[in-house]
């Protein structure tokens, strides 16, 4: 299966493929809204500027040579995960608000399909890094530095766009060499796996099974290990000083909310087809729109890092001329 998936992506490259049935795809969305799709096309593409502005800025803040701590190494990780995995699917929703109809090629779809699926696995593995670097900050504070050297969360960061491309390839794979004979119709805001899915032409229980498992496999595997890792942390913490309770939850607040925000949305996502679909929205957009917030809220460092990136832009004030006539 794997060695067909590349064939056909090589051949999605190449240009020389072409698919028996379908050829492309109309995204449906949320066109029954009527005159009302203006209102949702300004509140998404603000809200899309905003992910672009606030991530771009941490990414343009950690730059600083002076945030060179692992934490902030992931965190610069998490935002360009975040900016790529809200790409792959808002400009083309955008672009749905303002056509009668909104169309996909057929290449397009599936290569949609799997980025989104792929960076969202991919942003739930860096929130595991993050987590397992808070567990080694706050209970191995003096072998800190040693133990996060740059070759190891090299190999984290690795890890974790490799574990989001394992968990993706099987389900996306299946789904590509499927036949699509119509409707072509996607009952969905983007290329939603489950919504292409029914458009197959023949049997897809197998695929059901393989796409669920896959993505229950990603969310229990970086859930449990968020969940070992910060219970660790809170029996390191319960031996602590008042003092020292309240600077270790300081340093974890941000990532703990970033988390319960990430995994207690992705609950609402699988509900009735049209709020589904509102939900599914909000909730691909939600963490990547309050991740700079959070952070930088909850973050003395890094709010100073981004006043004197600020400042870099701000134009040079003008001095004031020196008056010739002045007497010294």
């Amino acid at each position: 299966m794997f060695l067909s998936f590349c064939f056909l992506f090589s051949s999605f490259v190449n240009g020389t493929w072409e698919p028996d049935g379908v050829t492309f795809f109309i995204i449906e969305g949320l066109a029954s809204l009527g005159e009302k799709k203006i209102i949702f096309f300004v509140i998404l593409l603000l809200g899309y500027i905003t992910i672009l502005g606030g991530n771009s800025m941490i990414i343009f803040a950690l730059t600083d040579p002076k945030l060179n701590s692992p934490m902030y190494f992931f965190l610069y990780n998490l935002s360009f995960v975040d900016i790529v995995y809200t790409t792959t699917t808002i400009p083309q929703m955008l672009a749905g608000f303002l056509t009668d109809m909104n169309t996909i090629s057929y290449p397009g779809c599936f290569f949609q399909m799997y980025f989104f699926v792929q960076l969202a696995v991919t942003g739930r593995s860096m929130l595991t890094v993050m987590a397992y670097d808070r567990y080694v900050a706050i209970c191995n504070p003096l072998r800190y530095t040693a133990i996060m050297t740059r070759p190891v969360r090299l190999l984290l960061i690795t890890g974790a766009w490799s574990f989001g491309t394992c968990c993706t390839l099987p389900a996306i794979s299946m789904s590509l060499l499927r036949s699509y004979c119509g409707p072509n119709v996607v009952k969905h805001g983007w290329c939603d796996p489950s919504s292409v899915r029914r458009l197959v032409c023949g049997d897809t229980s197998v695929d059901g099974v393989v796409s669920f498992s896959s993505a229950l496999f990603a969310l229990l595997t970086t859930g449990v290990l968020i969940l070992t890792s910060y219970v660790l942390i809170g029996v390191s913490i319960l031996k602590m000083g008042v003092a020292q309770r309240l600077k270790a939850f300081g340093t974890c607040a941000a990532h703990l909310t970033v988390v319960f925000i990430s995994y207690s949305s992705a609950s609402f996502v699988y509900i009735s087809y049209r709020v589904r679909i509102i939900v599914s929205v909000l909730y691909a957009a939600l963490t990547p729109f309050l991740n700079p917030m959070i952070y930088s809220l909850r973050n003395k460092e890094l709010r100073e890092s981004i006043i004197r990136t600020l400042g870099r832009f701000r134009p040079s004030a003008v001095l004031p001329r020196k008056d010739i006539n002045t007497v010294s």
